[in-house]
């Protein structure tokens, strides 16, 4: 049998953490046996569905890199086959119409907690043919009164749930719409869909599911219900243990390699192994490993794995990802260095691609002003000789590479007589904007020569208006 997986979101928000983790995982398990992985957008809520969801789902999934081998496929755009399907059931007696009202089932309900007992629909319209005309109904399937659903989940283990224990779900509304239940079943039998990898909040609908596949006499998937993803406090995942949004990764500047393995580990392991590329998943990612308890986000952990593929990638790739960052500022990247020599000498000094990208910035923009801060303590007038010198020193250098660089820096300061610092703290602020920048050979180096000249003269400036004020 070949092996086909499904992720199959609402679009009534964006791909959050929990289901990029889900899709991850039924992803994984269909590339690690050769199967088909499908995307289908169940967009049945008509009043939460958004478009703007619908692409985020797909901009979420397309910057993981969890390609689908079919769809997306929309539930909207198949309504035509679950009404056939509903009819058909009505047709055979496994479905009826149900003629109550809202108000009289929640009077009903009001009983039944008032009893002790779990509030349910109690049949009333199961066998009735005295249908009322021109009056609104919904459609209900008959579930079973007897025996027990079993489900052998491959987190869970057995999970047996009795018959009784379910009322008779509604499959129609009463305009007619279809209800998710009912779609999610008629989807995952029209695409064939052999193993289920979804959340623990679906273990309810699992059973009634069930019953209704069998009812179809359509196959039964295997199922996988995997455990929530709480905050480093112990309660649910929200906005305010900070990104829960694929995307906001993108924006903070997370490599997607750093999500992916950061995810794969929220619930499932391999040995001890902490980092995994893809096909390293592929080739270890079992259903049956997956651990039943919910995992805990540690934010620390995800920043440690950027900073390990910001290192550890090839620099064309990291590169494209650091792109976009600078596009988002607006920043012309034809007039400096290539990106990839910059991640060279930044990438250890930062967490994220995004801070990268904004210490990075003087290599491709002037900067309007010099920090506060450092040119306080290093732009004084004590430095308008080193300065001087250093620049004379810089444009005489023919061959511009770090280690000319650094002779005429050291040059300047013997010259002079004094200590490095001296000269290279003010050089520092000078090219940079700063008091932070990686060594100045390098740093320099990735800036042109002519670029040096303006900026020494624009410090010297600087100490000249200040001895002046």
């Amino acid at each position: 049998m070949s092996v086909v997986t499904r992720f199959a979101p609402s679009p009534t928000g964006y791909l959050h953490v929990g289901g990029a983790r889900t899709a991850l995982y039924s992803w994984l398990y269909a590339k690690a046996k050769g199967g088909e992985f499908v995307l289908r957008i169940e967009d049945t809520d008509l009043e939460r569905s958004t478009d703007e969801a619908k692409q985020a789902i797909l901009d979420g999934m397309q910057w993981l890199g969890l390609t689908w081998d079919k769809g997306p496929y929309y539930q909207t755009q198949r309504f035509d086959r679950y009404k056939e399907l509903i009819q058909q059931m009505l047709d055979e007696g496994k479905a009826y119409k149900c003629f109550m009202s809202s108000e009289e089932l929640d009077a009903i309900r009001e009983k039944q907690k008032e009893n002790g007992e779990k509030p349910r629909y109690p049949g009333t319209w199961r066998d009735r043919t005295d249908h009322p005309e021109g009056q609104p109904f919904v459609i209900r399937f008959k579930n079973p009164l007897e025996g027990t659903v079993v489900i052998n989940d491959h987190i869970r283990g057995k999970i047996e749930i009795s018959n009784s224990e379910l009322d008779d779900l509604i499959i129609q509304r009463s305009d007619g719409s279809p209800t998710y239940n009912f779609c999610v079943v008629v989807d995952d039998w029209d695409m064939g869909i052999t193993h289920v990898v979804r959340g623990e909040d679906h273990i309810n609908n699992t059973p009634r599911q069930i019953n209704i596949l069998e009812a179809l006499s359509a196959p039964v998937p295997e199922y996988a219900h995997v455990s929530m993803i709480l905050g480093d406090d112990g309660k649910k995942l929200s906005k305010r243990h900070g990104a829960v949004s694929v995307m906001q990764y993108r924006d903070d500047g997370y490599l997607p390699q750093a999500v992916l393995n950061y995810l794969v580990r929220l619930g499932w392991s391999h040995g001890d192994q902490e980092i995994f590329s893809l096909e390293e998943m592929i080739e270890f990612f079992d259903l049956d490993a997956i651990g039943q308890s919910a995992s805990a986000f540690n934010t620390e952990k995800l920043v440690w794995l950027n900073q390990h593929y910001m290192k550890t990638l090839p620099a064309s790739e990291v590169a494209s990802r650091l792109k976009w960052h600078f596009d988002e500022m607006n920043i012309d990247l034809a007039t400096g260095p290539a990106l990839e020599s910059v991640i060279a000498i930044q990438a250890d000094r930062v967490k994220t691609l995004k801070e990268l990208a904004e210490i990075s910035i003087y290599f491709y923009q002037d900067f309007e002003d010099f920090d506060a801060n450092a040119a306080k303590k290093h732009l004084r007038p004590v430095a308008k000789e080193p300065l001087e010198v250093v620049k004379e020193k810089l444009l005489a250098v023919e061959d511009w590479n770090p280690e000319n660089i650094s002779a005429a820096i050291n040059d300047a300061a013997e010259s002079l007589g004094v200590g490095m610092g001296k000269v290279g703290m003010p050089l520092r602020v000078a090219a940079t904007g700063s008091g932070n920048s990686p060594s100045l050979d390098v740093t320099l180096n990735l800036l042109s020569k002519v670029k040096i000249e303006e900026r020494i003269n624009k410090a010297l400036t600087f100490i000249a208006n200040r001895e002046n004020s």
